[in-house]
Order: C-alpha cells, then sequence, then structure tokens
C-alpha cells in the first residue's frame, strides 16, 4: 500500500512536468481550475509555471519522505500549494476592500469641491497602494490616449480580480458615462463608497463573531491527535491497532480528513462573506 501512495504521487509530479512543455504549442487549452484564484493572488506568470512549482514541491517531498517510510506526506504536499494559494488570495482581497472604500471617498471629496472625475480620480488613485492602484491608472492611461473613460473603467471592471474593485470601477464609469455635474457626481460615489463601507463592516462582524468558533475547531483538530497518541502509549491494544495497515490506511487518514474538514468548512464561511 505504501509503494501504492508512493506510485501515485510521483505520477502527479510527472505528469505535471509531462504537460509543462505543452504550453509553448499554440493547442487550445481549457482554462486553469485555479485560474481566478492565481490571479486574486497576484501571480503574473503562466498557470503552466504554477503547475511545474507544485510539481516540484511534490517531487522534492517525495524525495524527502520516502526514506522516512512516509511518502503520504506527498499528497499533502499536492494540496498545499493551493491552500497557501487562497491564502494569498483571501488578504489581498481584503486589501483590495479597504482600498476600494477609501478610494471612493477621496474621489468623493475631491469631486464635492467642484474637481473633474478624471483629476478626482488621478488624485485618489495616486494615494491608494499597489494592490489597487493597478486597475485605475490602466483606465486612466487609456483616457490620456484619447480614449473614453467610461468604456476604459469598465473595461478595467471587467478584467478587475476583486468584485469591490469591480463595483468601484463600474461606479465611476456610470458617472463619467452620465457626464453627470460634479455634486450629482459626488453623490453617486458617496453612496457607492457607503455600500461597500457596509460590506466591509459586516465581513469584519462575520469575521469577530465566528472567531471564537473557529479557534475552537483548531483547537480540537490539534487535542484529537494529543489524545490518540496518550491512548495509543497507554492502552497496547489501540496502540496495535492504529499501527496495523487499516490503521495506517484507513483510520488516521480518515480522521486527518475529517479534522481538514472541519477547518476548511469554518474557513469558508468568512471567506463567502469577504467574496
Amino acid at each position: 500500500m505504501t509503494a501504492l501512495v508512493g506510485a501515485v504521487a510521483a505520477g502527479v509530479a510527472v505528469a505535471s512536468l509531462a504537460l509543462v512543455p505543452l504550453a509553448s504549442f499554440g493547442v487550445p487549452r481549457p482554462p486553469h481550475p485555479e485560474g481566478a484564484l492565481l490571479r486574486a493572488a497576484g501571480w503574473t506568470r503562466p498557470a503552466w509555471a504554477w503547475e511545474g512549482l507544485r510539481a516540484a514541491i511534490v517531487a522534492v517531498t517525495l524525495a524527502l519522505a520516502w526514506p522516512l517510510g512516509a511518502p503520504q506526506l506527498a499528497l499533502a504536499a499536492v494540496v498545499a500549494p493551493t491552500l497557501v494559494l487562497r491564502r494569498r488570495a483571501s488578504a489581498r482581497r481584503s486589501a483590495a476592500a479597504r482600498g476600494a472604500v477609501t478610494l471612493l471617498q477621496a474621489a468623493h471629496a475631491s469631486l464635492r469641491t467642484g474637481t473633474t472625475l478624471p483629476a478626482a480620480l488621478r488624485a485618489a488613485s495616486d494615494a491608494a497602494d499597489g494592490v489597487l492602484r493597478e486597475p485605475f491608472a490602466l483606465a486612466l492611461r487609456s483616457f490620456e490616449l484619447n480614449g473614453a473613460l467610461d468604456g476604459a473603467l469598465r473595461d478595467a471592471a471587467r478584467s478587475a480580480w476583486d468584485r469591490r474593485v469591480a463595483f468601484a470601477l463600474e461606479a465611476l464609469a456610470l458617472v463619467a458615462a452620465e457626464q453627470l455635474p460634479a455634486g450629482r457626481a459626488a453623490a453617486l460615489v458617496g453612496a457607492a463608497a457607503d455600500r461597500l463601507a457596509y460590506e466591509q463592516r459586516l465581513a469584519e462582524e462575520v469575521v469577530a463573531r465566528t472567531s471564537g468558533i473557529r479557534a475552537q475547531i483548531v483547537l480540537l483538530a490539534l487535542l484529537v491527535p494529543a489524545l490518540a497518541l496518550y491512548l495509543a502509549l497507554t492502552l497496547p491494544g489501540l496502540g496495535a491497532t492504529l499501527v496495523s495497515p487499516i490503521g495506517l490506511f484507513v483510520l488516521l487518514p480518515g480522521a486527518a480528513v475529517f479534522e481538514v474538514a472541519g477547518i476548511v468548512a469554518s474557513r469558508a464561511i468568512v471567506s463567502a462573506v469577504e467574496r
């Protein structure tokens, strides 16, 4: 069974490496299943480079775990990059949510003073951080090249990797398309900023209310293996069962799957609100 697990992990690594050269041919390929996550996490290289990195991680883990008699760790190495990617994407989405609110509020303040929309947008985007500045800078650059500002903002919204950034761009595109006076434009942008601020406060409240429960789930996930180890040391019969084939390949992996599923499910509640 150990050899089978090792063979499966090695097969995943070899298959991923074998698919890397196909990226150089003009063969139509379906979108990567993690394409949205890669964009949200800020991965700028091709998708095949990500899979090559995953294959390298699996190969290194397998090479280190095989002498220890634990090739199952290579299967965990297949999933680990995705977990890191999700964590990175979640952090960038949270930063984008805060930045979109700040940018719209800055644009709203500029419009209330009678500033034109392009000037207000330029001042607000210049004060934004690098995560949020790029789509607005691209729209302004297209406008400076004699493009329509509303069209440039809508194009940027379609390529935005976060829903709240796309919402801010669409609101600004509506103001530009209707050519509203500064007072009415300020009111519309202010309403959009208020909506994003409300969503941000709601997400923060959900995170605060569920933080205790999520901490308890993680604590129990760490406590159960410790109890199992204690019982295995004090009850020889239980220890013999856990080191038997059914324990190594059914009971322990099943327990690990259920514990990880509980942690992922608790995190999914917060992620659904943050999106």
